[in-house]
This record gives structure tokens, C-alpha cells and sequence, in this order.
């Protein structure tokens, strides 16, 4: 019977030791992402936009210029172009989350228009985060929410000095569009996600993700002028190191190939 106990205990204790080792083996790491997004046309001069409103306001800073293509002419950087990981074999599915980055900590997501442009051009949001929409101007001006699907659609008269805040976004396929029908050349867009894998480009195209899940994943990249950069919808792969930096190089931004 002692010998049976023993043979037990033995096998008992192998268990708990494979256990401890499937936990190690399949335990999620993590890693950064960094990559540039580049212009490869022929021209990325912007054009200059019709400014026939509340001129006095609007123009005090100067000329105000398109935001389809942000070019900076040293790098060759694309700015607000939009990256973020999706599953690779299901985009729609659900990715790791680093524990830190579980929970939201910013609630509220701000979108002002001090001078006739919406800054920031460009939002990506969480599913349950807050739109603020502020005036800093000494003009009125409307936000027009242009949504596909659930997302938020309303048109809000904000008058100098106010702020409203729009609630219910869930992460989507489509982004949303945002106009000024008082000051029909200003446009922004907005993105929501279920998860912080997402990025904006800077004014030199870099864009990083920090504490992403490493493995297989594929990047998809869009700019609102020519739609999905590389890849389409579906992206393309990346295998992200655990516990480093992976680069995702170059991104080239053609819109004569789209």
C-alpha cells in the first residue's frame, strides 16, 4: 500500500511539474512595433483650401492647407496615416492584451477646432472611450458625425467657448467622417478599436506600438485619401519578437497604385 501512496504522490507531482511547464510554454510575451510610412508619388504639394468664412479668424495664422497628404519634405514621412494589428488568420477576432493596458485610463478623447482645423486631424479610440468636442475659437462651429454602422451620427452646433461630449463608440470596420457645414473644409477623421494596438503616424510617418503581443499578426495600414495603404483590409504579416523591438521598415505610400 506505502508503495502505491509513493507511485501516487510521484505521479501526482509529475503532473503539477508538466502543468507549471505548458503554463511557461504558452505564456503570452510581448514586444514593440515601429515602422515609417512614406511617400512614393510623383507630387506632395498641398493645396492651398478655399477659405471664405469667418476669414478674418480663420486665416490669422496664415493660409490654411489641405491635410489629404502631410508630407515632410526631408523624410518623405507621411503624417496621419493610421496603423494597427489585426488576428492573422480572423481580423474580427480578439487580440492579447497587455495587463497594463487592459483597462482605459483616458477617458475622454478631445477633438477642438481653435483656427478653423480640426486638431487632430486624425483620432484612434477605444470602444467605450468619450468624444469631447471643444471650441477654443471665438467662432461657432458644428461637428457633423459621419458614421457607418452603430457608431455615433450627429450634427452639434458647439458655439465659441462650449464643448459637448458624444458618447457610445464601439470599435468599428469603417471610420467615421467629421465636418464643419459652417466651414465646409474641415475634416477629421476617427477610428475605434477593441484594442491599444493602434497608431498615428507623425510629422516624419514613424508610428509605434508598445507592449504588443508577440507572434503572428498582420499590420493594416490606412490614409484617408487613397483607402488601404498595403496589404487591403487584411493587412500584412508581422512577426513580432518577444521582449524587443521589430521593425516593420519602410511603408510606401503610392497614389497613383491605389
Amino acid at each position: 500500500m506505502k508503495s502505491i501512496a509513493r507511485m501516487g504522490l510521484f505521479f501526482t507531482f509529475l503532473t503539477s511539474v508538466f502543468a507549471a511547464s505548458a503554463d511557461v510554454s504558452f505564456a503570452q510575451t510581448w514586444g514593440t512595433i515601429k515602422g515609417q510610412v512614406v511617400f512614393a508619388g510623383a507630387n506632395s504639394t498641398p493645396e492651398k483650401l478655399k477659405v471664405n468664412k469667418d476669414e478674418q479668424h480663420c486665416l490669422s495664422k496664415g493660409d490654411i492647407l489641405s491635410e489629404k497628404f502631410v508630407v515632410d519634405p526631408k523624410s518623405k514621412g507621411v503624417r496621419w496615416v493610421m496603423v494597427w494589428l489585426v488576428d492573422s488568420k480572423n481580423p474580427k477576432a480578439q487580440i492579447p492584451i497587455h495587463p497594463s493596458l487592459v483597462e482605459v485610463k483616458q477617458k475622454d478623447v478631445v477633438l477642438d477646432q481653435p483656427c478653423c482645423v480640426y486638431e487632430p486631424h486624425v483620432i484612434g479610440m477605444r470602444a467605450g472611450q468619450v468624444l469631447v468636442t471643444k471650441n477654443s475659437s471665438p467662432v461657432n462651429h458644428n461637428v457633423n458625425i459621419i458614421s457607418t454602422g452603430n457608431n455615433p451620427s450627429q450634427n452639434l452646433l458647439i458655439p465659441s467657448g462650449k464643448e459637448l461630449k458624444v458618447e457610445g463608440w464601439g470599435a468599428a470596420n469603417a471610420p467615421t467622417k467629421i465636418e464643419c457645414n459652417i466651414h465646409p473644409w474641415m475634416v477629421a477623421w476617427i477610428r475605434v478599436f477593441n484594442h491599444p494596438y493602434f497608431a498615428i503616424t507623425d510629422k516624419d510617418g514613424n508610428f509605434e506600438m508598445k507592449n504588443a503581443p508577440a507572434g503572428d499578426y498582420n499590420l493594416v495600414t490606412w490614409q484617408e485619401e487613397v483607402g488601404w495603404v498595403k496589404g487591403g483590409k487584411v493587412g500584412v504579416p508581422i512577426n513580432i519578437k518577444a521582449d524587443g523591438v521589430t521593425d516593420a521598415g519602410k511603408i510606401e505610400l503610392n497614389p497613383a497604385a491605389n
